[in-house]
């Protein structure tokens, strides 16, 4: 018992910083006094923990005018983010955007490039070298770098970097992503699947930052879902998000790079949407989707205006997808869905088609108050990457790094 005892202090201080750290982020021009009754910590741990993030320059003083004060202005605390950068990257389908974000999340430099699914260079290679090559051509503005943090679709599991799978990279079969990349940089990684990190974006920053408990479902080339219980991401240290576009929804359908059949993924992924609907444009002649290029846009918008086929398979969309998050919100009981996708073009649509399924075949008190809304980001961008490092900060485990030096 003795024997942890220092451990547990140490986790205790590094839970306190994250706390203080937070509070000063999101409140900030914050008064100590304020700091303390806020964080419930006594005074005297505030004035310590300020003064290491002072004279780490993480934080600085201020001066402020307190509401309904009339007097001297107040000295509070805000964070001191300039010099401080970190490296945000998503890897999606044949492309990596690189974006370099202060630790106020705001964008300093940002590239996309190709990275096609075929190539004679290894995964781990590549991604190696497209990010100094990024380093390289923004070295002027690089300040004190802190961490990188990656986001993609497949099986990952984030505590030890790897990734087992990946959808349109064949080559990749438990690729130490993150220790190699650490050890190439000298800094701490943050891997995380794309889901799951978007779910923590909407949380800290997003559509779902005053709600508690909320169930995120993307509906993309990949379909996954995030799950946020008593404010804090289900399974962040396990085999990534709640694996929904890999339930199978029929046993006879088509085959999924996971290796199973008919997956939900397989029927709600918009490549497969897209072919659906070529499919049957055939017995559509009156369809708007005629003579145009068959994509998502075109899609929702001739759904929009009324077109049969368009919406009938964004609802098949809505249907497939609402009878597992029924499934979800009996075993969750949320206060809110999001839903983050590029069907959301056609959410007077989508949305209805996916309450209605809940409203039906879940729990009525579960169900009854629930809203469906889209969410308030988009997983092309590296927002989600930028939450990884955020959430490192606030819980103390990325800020005692930076604080050691």
């Amino acid at each position: 018992m003795v024997d942890g005892q220092p451990g547990h202090i140490d986790q205790i201080k590094q839970i306190n910083a994250g706390a203080v750290y937070r509070l000063i982020d999101q409140c900030g021009p914050i008064s100590r006094i304020e700091l303390s009754k806020r964080a419930q910590l006594a005074p005297a741990s505030i004035t310590k923990i300020v003064r290491e993030l002072l004279e780490a320059h993480l934080v600085q003083e201020t001066e402020y005018q307190e509401v309904g004060s009339r007097g001297r202005p107040a000295v509070g605390l805000i964070l001191d983010t300039a010099a401080w950068h970190f490296l945000c990257a998503r890897i999606g389908r044949g492309s990596i955007t690189l974006t370099l974000r202060d630790l106020s999340t705001n964008v300093v430099a940002e590239d996309t490039v190709d990275l096609p699914a075929q190539s004679e260079l290894p995964f781990l290679q590549r991604v190696i070298y497209e990010i100094d090559q990024f380093f390289n051509r923004h070295q002027q503005k690089l300040e004190r770098l802190t961490a990188i943090a990656i986001t993609m679709p497949g099986i990952i599991h984030s505590s030890s970097g790897v990734v087992h799978r990946m959808p349109f990279y064949a080559d990749v079969r438990d690729v130490p992503l993150g220790p190699a990349l650490s050890e190439h940089t000298g800094l701490p990684v943050f891997l995380q699947h794309d889901v799951c990190a978007w779910t923590m974006a909407e949380s800290l920053f997003g559509a779902s930052k005053d709600s508690q408990n909320v169930i995120q479902i993307v509906i993309d080339h990949n379909v996954g879902a995030g799950v946020i219980t008593d404010g804090h991401l289900l399974n962040t240290r396990r085999h990534s998000v709640v694996e929904i576009g890999h339930t199978q929804v029929d046993p006879y359908g088509k085959l999924c790079y996971c290796g199973n059949h008919g997956c939900l993924e397989t029927v709600a992924g918009l490549d497969n949407i897209l072919t659906l609907a070529q499919q049957r444009l055939p017995l559509s002649p009156q369809s708007l989707l005629h003579h145009q290029p068959l994509t998502v846009e075109n899609l929702c918008a001739a759904a929009n205006m009324g077109d049969r086929l368009a919406r009938d398979i964004i609802n098949g969309v809505g249907y497939n997808v609402g009878r597992i998050v029924a499934i979800m919100v009996n075993l969750f009981n949320p206060d809110k869905i999001l839903i983050g996708s590029p069907l959301n073009q056609s959410c007077d649509i989508l949305h209805p088609t996916i309450q209605t399924c809940i409203q039906q075949q879940s729990l009525h008190d579960y169900s009854k108050d629930l809203v469906v809304e889209s969410t308030h980001f988009h997983n092309h961008g590296t927002m989600p990457a930028a939450a990884l490092v955020k959430d490192a900060l606030y819980n103390g485990a990325l800020l005692v790094q930076l604080l050691q030096g």
